[in-house]
């Protein structure tokens, strides 16, 4: 199982209980990672060649992706990989957070779209966008930005003004207006991740009448997909787990 996401680490648990064999593979930018209920591996595999690799020396018989919607490389990679092994492959992803009338969303399509959103005057933005992204926002010198991270960063981020804050989901909505609302936040810049644990700031946004900056999910090539970790378990039943996941 290709993880990283809270999704995947109760899906770990059921697989664990339900007595199937595997492992769980991160791509291990996060310096403490969940623990597992099955054998952990950390690292790349080195793009989809050496993924179709592994599967072929691991026997592995069966893939689930069940990586964070905006990891599409890793998830291009495993498509690319079972194609190549004729290994089965399924994607447990998160349903996508849908605008209501009450929110302020302004939609782009990438990183690069929220960076030019933000080509306005100071003003003070909740950035949820990930370590990986930061310095893409460092255009923008002139905000105060409120960060928050897994891991403690290893050298200051590059923002004149900022804050971090190091805290690991699920959040909760009352907590996450409290902290708008303590920073003065008046935009928040968020991934459509989906799923419930990363949504109390879209949701405290939204009480709190904040605009958000909504960056879109990128494009992945077509696979069986689900949202439903019973469905994975049914799939594994029906096509039979003879080897291991």
């Amino acid at each position: 199982m290709l993880g990283g996401t809270l999704e995947a680490t109760r899906l770990c648990q059921r697989l664990a209980e339900a007595g199937l064999r595997g492992t769980v593979s991160m791509a291990g930018r996060v310096a403490n990672p969940a623990a597992q209920a099955l054998p952990l591996r950390i690292g790349g595999f080195g793009g989809a060649e050496g993924l179709a690799r592994y599967l072929a020396e691991a026997r592995i018989s069966h893939v689930i992706d069940a990586t964070h919607p905006f990891a599409a490389q890793m998830s291009a990679h495993a498509v690319a990989a079972c194609d190549a092994r004729a290994v089965p492959l399924i994607a447990l992803t998160r349903a996508r957070w849908q605008q209501t009338a009450a929110d302020r969303w302004t939609r782009v399509s990438d990183i690069a779209g929220a960076v030019a959103a933000l080509d306005t005057p100071a003003t003070r933005v909740m950035l949820a966008v990930g370590r990986m992204h930061l310095p893409a926002f460092t255009v923008n010198p002139q905000h105060f930005y409120l960060l928050r991270l897994v891991d403690p960063p290893v050298t200051p981020p590059a923002f004149p003004d900022h804050a971090v804050i190091v805290d690991r989901g699920p959040f909760r909505q009352e907590a996450d207006a409290a902290l708008l609302d303590r920073h003065g936040i008046e935009v928040v810049v968020s991934k459509n991740s989906g799923g419930s644990g990363a949504f109390a700031k879209i949701a405290a946004a939204r009480v709190l009448g904040l605009p958000v900056i909504m960056i879109d999910r990128p494009a992945i090539p077509p696979r069986p997909e689900t949202h439903d970790p019973e469905e994975v378990l049914r799939w594994l039943a029906h096509a039979g787990t003879e080897r291991g996941v």
